[in-house]
């Protein structure tokens, strides 16, 4: 094993430690957090790949944007913070579907690749990558932009109480009598 693979295993643990925090934690808070080390850690694994273009997508999208709208969304909707009781179910049916599915996962991998080397294609470069994300991609980015978006003034709309509410009933005729001891 090459230092390489030790630092892919590393920090693969480190992902998988942290998704297992993030889904067994009781603070919603601390499961954004704990998502952000996950995927630093896939960053970290991407580096290792020497795919850099992709880890600094992976740091600057999801790290920087997605789970910075999670933890606004928290913020926002008054959500709370601290530990939460609708969060305490049982895990062993999660457990026990999340450990099914990956064992069905691996057995599927191992049956259609029958431990066979496979040959890689030539690596892109940053060119043809941007030129693909901007002639075929640009569309779905968009959408998902203004999906983000929607989210965001949707959070902002249920934190505020007083939007779309009736508010307290004038009446048309200015009212009699002094105002502010004015004659």
């Amino acid at each position: 094993m090459t230092g390489a693979d030790l630092l892919l295993l590393a920090l693969g643990a480190v992902a998988v430690g942290a998704g297992v925090l993030v889904v067994s934690t009781q603070h919603l808070v601390r499961a954004g957090l704990y998502l952000v080390v996950c995927l630093g850690a896939l960053a970290g694994d991407y580096l290792v790949l020497t795919a850099e273009l992709v880890a600094w997508v992976q740091v600057l999208i999801y790290v920087g944007a997605v789970v910075v709208l999670l933890l606004f969304a928290v913020m926002l909707t008054r959500a709370p913070i601290g530990a939460s009781d609708d969060l305490d179910r049982p895990g062993w049916p999660a457990a026990l579907i999340g450990g099914g599915s990956g064992l069905g996962l691996a057995v599927l991998l191992v049956d259609a690749f029958r431990w066979s080397r496979v040959e890689l294609p030539t690596a892109g470069t940053a060119d043809r990558l941007g030129e693909q994300v901007f002639r075929s991609w640009v569309l779905p980015f968009e959408v998902l932009s203004v999906l983000l978006l929607a989210a965001l003034v949707g959070a902002i709309v249920l934190s505020r109480p007083d939007i779309g509410r009736p508010g307290p009933v004038r009446s048309a005729t200015p009212a009699t009598g002094d105002e502010g001891g004015r004659a």
